[in-house]
């Protein structure tokens, strides 16, 4: 449904994320609309210079692109809805697994409304709940157009930050010695798009690691993502960073070896997208300072010491809150 339809008992809107999805849930939405009378058309040639440009911007896409059209998307949802959503609860968290649907850059475009997944949803389900959060952050965003690139919540307005342009630069290329990191940014770079679970690790890392303020990975995010929309992937940022709507408390650091061996227990996906890793077998990958062959494929030593880090980011936090 469109931002700003949402409200509490006053009219006002609501904070957090809870509280909106049971009103949104209570609310309803209308039936996906029916398919409308194809128009008739005159026939007429394409723009060759239109076309040329289309296929140019196609063939030097720095990745490869979803299958675009309705139909491409009515198809991914149709398999994931049969194969996957009953496990989704589970595998959503799992980027070693191809446990989510992929249709966000379909509902980023419009191509996909929400409506007509939630048609075929339970909307109590673990799905539809990720659907709500979309339209949560769309209407924190409509309500506060600011909040896209500052702080929603001022509590930590007298935080210090850093810019460490070597550190920002290892993030963005997927070198910083912590391999879940790593992996997710290099994920990003060869293909637009990054497992859900590893966005909130590697956005804690940059803004409690590294102590960079968010917007500067929330604007390389969406500079790469095929999915980048801006309610989205900022609030999303400022829900790790703690500056945002419902935010996780600013002292709620992600461990990236804690949160690796929980999530890719055998560090598949590390070793799919750190081939200097390659040769460690199992959780060991997310690891490898602990294996005496560890370095042995040339990946990069830790850039920060994480348990240093997260004091440091404790007692800014303590500082900023005053």
């Amino acid at each position: 449904m469109g931002p700003g339809l949402v409200t509490n008992g006053t009219g006002d809107p609501y904070q957090v994320f809870s509280a909106f999805a049971r009103a949104w849930r209570e609310r309803g939405w209308p039936e996906p609309a029916t398919t409308p009378r194809s128009p008739d058309l005159a026939p007429a040639d394409s723009d060759p210079e239109a076309v040329a440009l289309l296929e140019e911007a196609v063939a030097e896409a720095p990745f490869d692109l979803p299958t675009a059209g309705e139909d491409a998307a009515r198809r991914r949802w149709h398999a994931f809805r049969s194969e996957h959503l009953d496990d989704y609860p589970i595998e959503r968290d799992r980027p070693d697994h191809d446990g989510t649907s992929r249709l966000s850059p379909y509902l980023h475009l419009g191509v996909l409304h929400p409506r007509s997944l939630l048609a075929d949803l339970d909307p109590g389900s673990t799905y539809a709940t990720e659907l709500a959060w979309r339209e949560f952050y769309a209407d924190v965003l409509w309500h506060h157009p600011a909040s896209a690139w500052s702080d929603l919540k001022p509590a930590l307005s007298a935080m210090t930050y850093d810019e460490p342009e070597d550190a920002i630069d290892a993030w963005r290329t997927g070198t910083t010695g912590y391999p879940i990191v790593d992996a997710g940014m290099r994920q990003l770079l060869a293909t637009g798009w990054m497992h859900n679970r590893v966005r909130m690790i590697t956005a804690s890392f940059l803004t409690k690691d590294l102590h960079v303020w968010w917007p500067i990975g929330a604007r390389h995010f969406l500079s790469l993502l095929i999915d980048g929309d801006v309610a989205s992937n900022n609030h999303g940022w400022q829900w790790v960073a703690g500056t945002g709507t419902d935010a996780s408390p600013y002292f709620r650091v992600f461990n990236p070896v804690t949160q690796g061996k929980k999530f890719d227990p055998d560090g598949t996906y590390v070793r799919r997208w750190v081939p200097e890793l390659a040769h460690l077998a199992g959780a060991v990958a997310h690891e490898p300072w602990r294996s005496e062959a560890g370095y042995e494929g040339g990946y990069p030593l830790r850039i920060v010491d994480h348990a240093d880090e997260r004091r440091e980011a404790l007692e800014r936090y303590r500082s900023a809150r005053g």
